[in-house]
């Protein structure tokens, strides 16, 4: 490809020097050869303005740059541009043909339920006889083709590529997660949606954003950005709802558990096997559990219906629906009632033990077992061990994913927000293995117990290394043995 098309939509802060044949584009330095168009991006860590010359010597034809390097470099075509990270995604949108324009691509964004809400969306639109993708914290699929997930947003590049793919095996729509860090980082600049759903907005990631101000803003320039040929489906039942679609120029759409809107939705009755809800009007019975599913069930049957499903069909089709990983996924044996949920938000483990407590009879003990990550915001980290104590019988404290951090001090500043009463509930397991083991040993028959915070995941990250861990396969373990 001819070096000004794949930068066309781009606006170059000075005259573009040389039309080269680009054969592919890098943004890592290490990965450039003979034909390659490298782009410099600042980056968190590394500035790739560091690496323009080591590129160049590689054999990089173009450069797209912030700042121009101090050294002449002949023959090489080089575009100076505001935003590198923007420029990236506009260019890997040409490169690829514009793939996100040829389907309609439906993002998810909020603090919790993206994942189950776009899993689901994916199930629903391949039961109704679509050919649809997905890109998801837990995987990424081209119709019913896994494709291994590394973020919740890809980068651009990878992100074009997979919607390339999709196009290509004749995908009508694809659904996606859409993480703050991927809007904040440009990683969907370029893409064309058709449709946006916001779920909710809670604490996280303040360790990335500094400020939920920060966070906010973040989540309402996906709307902002929205053309007005896309939908803006959004929770009115969260005060950020109404914040998220203030300048969109989106055709907006309202769902709500609590208030008049045009998807609304009521819990008739709950129990471990799932939920009788009224959508619309129509009642429905789900094997999902909660009141956060059945926001994430409306946010679902709304999307159909904008889509133009027809509304008998996305009624049956969304009782068919069956949890995504790692969200709300029971574990039974010896009596006991096990339940492995990605809660790793103050918000969502509120949630999660919210709907156990409503659901479980008199007599039944609730056991938590929940840890923090990290080398992420610390700020939750009380405010998950107040929860957890406040909504639980016992709590087992333990690790999470403590990446370089020592898990003794995320367990001290956990430990920090409970007062003695809550102390007297809870013990401090650093080891998870052992910390599951011994919550299935202190449990009755009967009772319940959570392991909240991992989810899905297969592995434990120590140190950088990532050790397989599995909540889920250590309590079939010990709940199909005499421990």
């Amino acid at each position: 490809m001819k070096f000004s098309s794949l930068i066309e939509g781009i606006s170059p802060l000075a005259p573009v020097t040389g039309n080269p044949e680009v054969k592919d584009i890098c943004f890592d330095s290490r990965r450039v050869t003979a034909g390659s168009c490298f782009v410099a991006q600042t980056g968190t860590r590394v500035d790739g303005h560091d690496y323009i010359m080591l590129a160049v010597q590689q054999g990089a034809v173009a450069v797209v740059c912030q700042r121009l390097p101090e050294q002449s470099c002949p023959g090489v075509a080089f575009v100076l541009v505001e935003n590198s990270d923007i420029a990236l995604g506009i260019i890997a949108d040409n490169y690829y043909g514009h793939p996100s324009r040829q389907l309609s691509l439906i993002g998810v964004t909020g603090t919790n339920g993206k994942t189950t809400t776009v899993t689901l969306l994916h199930r629903l639109f391949r039961s109704y006889g679509y050919h649809a993708g997905l890109l998801s914290t837990i995987v990424n699929k081209i119709d019913e083709q896994e494709v291994p997930s590394t973020h919740t947003t890809p980068d651009a590049l990878e992100l074009n590529s997979m919607l390339r793919r999709m196009v290509d095996a004749g995908c009508q729509y694809a659904f996606i997660e859409v993480s703050s860090h991927a809007v904040v980082q440009n990683r969907i600049s370029g893409l064309s949606f058709a449709g946006g759903v916001f779920s909710n907005l809670t604490h996280d990631h303040l360790d990335f954003h500094k400020t939920m101000a920060n966070y906010i803003a973040a989540k309402k320039h996906f709307f902002d950005t929205l053309p007005a040929t896309a939908f803006a489906l959004v929770n009115i039942d969260d005060r950020n709802g109404t914040v998220m679609v203030q300048n969109t120029t989106a055709r907006i759409s309202t769902y709500s558990l609590q208030r008049m809107a045009d998807y609304r939705c009521r819990v008739v009755e709950e129990s471990f096997g799932g939920m009788q809800l009224e959508l619309n009007g129509h009642e429905v019975h789900t094997p999902l559990v909660g009141r956060f599913n059945a926001y994430n069930l409306t946010a679902i049957y709304g999307t159909a219906r904008l889509c133009g499903i027809d509304d008998d069909e996305t009624l049956r089709l969304l009782s068919t629906l069956t949890p995504a990983e790692g969200r709300f996924q029971r574990v039974s044996g010896r009596g006991i009632t096990a339940i492995v949920d990605y809660a790793h938000t103050p918000d969502a483990l509120e949630n999660v033990l919210t709907t156990i407590n409503a659901i479980r009879a008199k007599g039944q003990n609730l056991i938590t077992v929940v840890g923090c990550g990290g080398d992420r915001d610390k700020t939750k980290r009380p405010e998950m061990a107040v929860i957890a104590c406040k909504l639980s019988d016992r709590v087992i404290l333990t690790s999470d994913n403590p990446r370089t951090e020592d898990p003794l001090e995320i367990l001290h500043d956990m430990e920090s927000g409970l007062t003695p009463a809550d102390k007297c509930r809870a013990v401090r397991i650093v080891d998870r293995r052992q910390a599951i083991r011994t919550a299935v040993m202190m449990a009755q028959q009967g009772d319940i117990l959570l392991v909240a915070g991992k989810g899905h995941e297969k592995y434990q990250d120590i140190n950088g290394v990532k050790h397989p861990f599995d909540d889920r396969r250590e309590l079939e373990l010990l709940l199909n043995d005499d421990c």
